[in-house]
């Protein structure tokens, strides 16, 4: 999903936060027996008794406040590597162009990432992805009386086209020689469409998903475009943190092979898709 703007960015909204906010993970587990300890199984933590977890909010469904907890498909996941370390998951709330660069992993304040993010080769010089847990692709949402009934159209008929800072969404975009109005989170990008600043967005689809389960949306918005561009999600951690990565796969392998993973999948993301839930082990760049 998401590189550094280009110099013509124009950004639509302040920052979300100005530092890191800490959010409980709504499916936390148990202190178990790694609470008060920093190094559990081997794997160290940031802090003692958590499995500190930087995101970008909001991104449903892989993580979003929901009745003032952050759950979704990521914190899910996350929670059972939690679970197995026997600490509770803590959210960090961050700007997103920290993951790309791993300064909140490099600088301690968090564990790993979980931020429905694109493995990528320049992304992977800075952080160290785990094994790939989801398969996207990236939908363009229109309204339904904007005329627009293909991702060509929007060139073609000169409309605006928006798309969330710093994702692989914006980075398409402008491969195929649109000049996309950047916004700083996925709400911001669907207000950008709703109010009439943007006739089109583009982002990954299960995101449209989430936005298109509201009566409201799915009456005024329709999908135009549902385009395969490659893209595999995989947690990051530290270059380096060799135990975590290793705990974080571990547990991705057993959810895929007793089912946990399913279940999760059709919770957050819909109908059980076997091609998406199983991307292939190579990550695409």
């Amino acid at each position: 999903m998401k590189t550094l703007l280009g110099r013509r960015t124009r950004l639509l909204a302040a920052a979300t936060v100005a530092g890191a906010v800490a959010l409980v993970a709504g499916c936390s587990s148990s202190d178990g027996g790694g609470s008060g300890k920093t190094t559990v199984k081997g794997v160290h933590l940031a802090k003692a008794g958590q499995l500190t977890v930087c995101t970008h909010l909001p991104y449903p469904p892989f993580q979003s406040v929901i009745d003032g907890k952050v759950q979704g498909f990521d914190v899910s996941l996350i929670d059972l590597v939690a679970k197995d370390l026997g600490v509770k998951q803590q959210i960090l709330d961050t700007p997103f162009e920290n993951f790309k660069t791993g300064a909140f992993l490099n600088s301690g304040q968090c564990d790993l990432a979980a931020a429905g993010m694109t493995i990528t080769d320049e992304r992977k010089k800075n952080v160290d992805f785990s094994d790939p847990y989801f398969e996207a692709t990236q939908a363009v949402l229109v309204g339904k009386n904007s005329g627009l009934k293909s991702f060509q159209d929007i060139k073609a008929q000169h409309k605006a086209l928006g798309a969330q800072a710093q994702t692989t969404g914006e980075d398409y975009a402008k491969s195929k020689g649109l000049d996309p109005v950047s916004f700083h989170s996925s709400d911001a990008l669907l207000n950008g469409l709703r109010t009439g600043q943007v006739q089109a967005v583009i982002v990954d689809y299960p995101v449209v998903q989430s936005w298109l389960k509201n009566k409201a949306n799915a009456d005024a918005f329709k999908v135009v475009g549902n385009l395969k561009t490659g893209e595999q999600y995989g947690f990051t951690v530290k270059k380096g943190n060799a135990a975590l990565l290793t705990a974080i796969n571990e547990q991705l392998a057993k959810a895929k092979s007793d089912g946990t993973y399913q279940k999760i999948y059709e919770k957050w993301i819909g109908p059980y898709d076997a091609s998406a839930a199983s991307p292939a082990a190579t990550p695409s760049s």
